[in-house]
């Protein structure tokens, strides 16, 4: 028999099959049927790992470096720093960052901390291409020259989807 089709499994012997027979053609149509079946899953698949790709590489991040007098050190995205009060700044964007995660820290001044007690920062959107950020000193006593609102460098990032 020149023209047979071997069938194996893991698990049996193998059979030999007649190429023209009645088995070998019901045989070819099931394992086309489930090599059809595998490749649109494969595709799928693939598919999927690539729109979860594409949605990653879509997030955009948008950070700033920023001195206590208002001054972008360094950053990405932003298009303008205002400083208008004592420990209040804005920041403006290019595009809507309605969909943004707001994070800030206060930093240092130059490796040293620039005031007493400890410090603290409130970030918020206030359009939808700008935040608000003020800086502050919670420790400051009362009825002295000191005040809460206080000009303290500041790193601000927002992460957009």
């Amino acid at each position: 028999m020149k023209n047979n089709i071997c069938v194996s499994s893991t698990r049996s012997a193998s059979t030999k099959l007649p190429t023209r027979s009645v088995a070998a053609t019901r045989f070819a149509r099931r394992l086309t049927t489930r090599v059809s079946i595998l490749g649109a899953a494969l595709l799928t698949v693939a598919a999927s790992f690539s729109a979860a790709s594409a949605s990653a590489d879509a997030a955009v991040v948008y950070w700033a470096k920023v001195s206590a007098t208002g001054v972008e050190l360094t950053g990405s995205g932003v298009s303008h720093v205002i400083h208008f009060g004592h420990g209040r700044y804005d920041l403006t964007f290019p595009n809507s960052i309605t969909s943004c995660a707001l994070t800030g820290t206060v930093n240092t001044s130059g490796g040293v901390d620039p005031g007493p007690g400890s410090a603290s920062i409130l970030v918020g959107e206030i359009t939808s291409k700008a935040i608000f950020v003020r800086t502050a000193t919670p420790s400051a006593k009362a009825g002295t020259s000191e005040t809460v609102d206080d000009d303290r460098p500041f790193s601000v990032t927002l992460t957009c989807l």
